[in-house]
């Protein structure tokens, strides 16, 4: 008798392998085949494990609109890019909109580009600051057909998206700050949810700020009812309000988001350790205090220089770049946040 395979072994797996990988080949093949095979294999199982046709269709638009997104955005891998969040609602001629105008300038001359979700309002208003070449839209198809705004209609850039889950997933995977100006439910949503994937984890840390209007208090009321019932009830941490910053000065939050990236440049885990990517290492002394002060969200080896792990150099991951590592708790990202502040300063 032959031998027993587990059943990924099996012929009639291998044979489904072999045959996914001659369609790659007569396709032209490509990057990433095997993560593109295992999509296929998914795909496939889809004609036996879900009856629904609904379930199936939005399996198959969520990967189209995902798969056209990141197409759209891989040319501008290189340039860092601000989300900008606030009202539909806000015309021109409110101190708002003028602002989001002013924000979307300065962040386009500090080298950002800049994504809304491409309606009117606000959205427009970072558009018409950073102007076209500078600008990503996101627009929802919606029941009353939500269109483009006027700046960004015509452009490449622009991506049309049925979902509001792909959506947002493309707002937070290509996004390296974030400002949220006055607005409602979807601003507060928005918000949220980046407060949550931070919190959790589940995404990058990056500059989230809260742009009041001139001595305004929008903001101001949110934060405090975030201290006076989640904070004061044990529902969040202390160190969790240090993943947003609040201001009524455009210049002020410019000036944050750029310095959050004055020394530091991004971050991966690598089996247990967290490696923050810089653009210049701290010195020994640096380190020392670094490993004093932040005793409380190492969970392993210390902060320390190091050179690129293998996992890195296998992905070819910011190579050049100097780096620290440590055994990061993977809870306190709070800290963190501060962790990466102290590294801009050095």
């Amino acid at each position: 008798m032959p031998a027993k395979t587990h059943p990924s072994g099996s012929p009639a797996n291998r044979e489904l392998e072999q045959r996914i990988q001659d369609l790659i080949e007569w396709r032209g093949g490509g990057r990433n085949s095997d993560l593109v095979s295992d999509i296929i294999e998914n795909a496939l199982k889809l004609l036996r494990d879900v009856d629904h046709r609904g379930d199936v269709r939005v399996i198959q638009t969520a990967v189209r609109e995902l798969r056209h997104a990141f197409r759209v955005f891989a040319p501008y891998a290189s340039r860092r890019k601000v989300s900008v969040f606030g009202s539909a609602r806000l015309k021109p001629g409110r101190p708002e909109y003028a602002q989001a105008v002013e924000f979307g300038r300065l962040m386009a001359e500090s080298g950002f580009m800049v994504i809304t979700g491409a309606g009117p309002g606000i959205m427009q208003a970072g558009h018409e600051g950073a102007g076209p070449e500078h600008s990503f839209g996101a627009n929802i198809r919606l029941p009353w057909e939500q269109t483009a705004n006027p700046v960004i209609e015509r452009d490449k850039k622009l991506i049309n998206f049925k979902y509001f889950f792909t959506r947002k997933l493309t707002f937070i995977r290509h996004s390296d700050a974030i400002a949220l100006f006055p607005g409602g439910f979807g601003t507060m949503d928005e918000g949220f949810e980046a407060l949550t994937l931070m919190q959790t984890g589940k995404s990058q840390v990056m500059p989230l700020v809260l742009v009041d209007r001139p001595g305004g208090t929008f903001w101001k009321t949110w934060d405090q009812n975030i201290r006076d019932h989640l904070l004061r009830n044990e529902l969040i941490s202390p160190d969790d309000l240090h993943l947003y910053q609040i201001t009524d000065r455009v210049e002020q939050a410019v000036r944050w988001i750029a310095r959050f990236y004055r020394n530091y440049h991004s971050s991966r885990f690598v089996r247990d350790e967290l490696v923050l990517r810089l653009h210049h290492p701290p010195t020994p002394t640096a380190l020392e205090a670094l490993n004093d002060d932040f005793a409380d969200i190492i969970d392993g080896r210390p902060i320390r220089v190091v050179e690129p792990f293998p996992e890195e150099v296998e992905d070819h991951d910011e190579l050049e770049r100097a780096r620290v590592a440590f055994g990061f708790d993977r809870r306190s990202i709070g800290r963190l946040r501060q962790l990466i502040d102290r590294l801009n300063t050095l």
